[in-house]
């Protein structure tokens, strides 16, 4: 990541945590900073078709609490859609994706990994 870019217009945050969460923002909201994975039980809503529209409303999830986010890291939301608990969550992994991340604020020597699931499969 270039060191000037930014998620809202501000410097990356100095704190582990705000690092983490500035991180989980870019990769949730821009799809940028890790890659991203949308489960068989999304796809197989009406054959795929909803998968767009779900991805928007994860890019657009702001409903953090301490009940889903109790380290401000902004790593895991849930929502309903049509009548369906949708979750997603991000992971950390070396950049093998062997191993999970020594330092998910190094984005350096991490992967991120965005999934979007049915509650039921998580």
């Amino acid at each position: 990541m270039d060191d000037n870019e930014t998620t809202t217009h501000v410097p990356m945050p100095t704190s582990r945590t705000g690092r983490i969460a500035y991180l989980n923002d870019r990769l949730r909201c821009r799809l940028k900073g890790g890659q991203l994975a949308v489960t068989r039980g999304i796809l197989d809503l009406c054959g795929g078709a909803y998968a767009p529209k779900i991805v928007e409303r994860v890019q657009a999830f702001d409903d953090f609490s301490a009940d889903n986010d109790p380290y401000c890291e902004r790593d895991f939301g849930a929502f309903d859609f049509l009548g369906h608990q949708i979750n997603w969550r991000i992971d950390y992994y070396d950049l093998d994706m062997r191993y999970q991340s020594a330092d998910p604020a190094d984005p350096a020597i991490t992967i991120r990994l965005l999934t979007i699931m049915l509650a039921a499969e998580y």
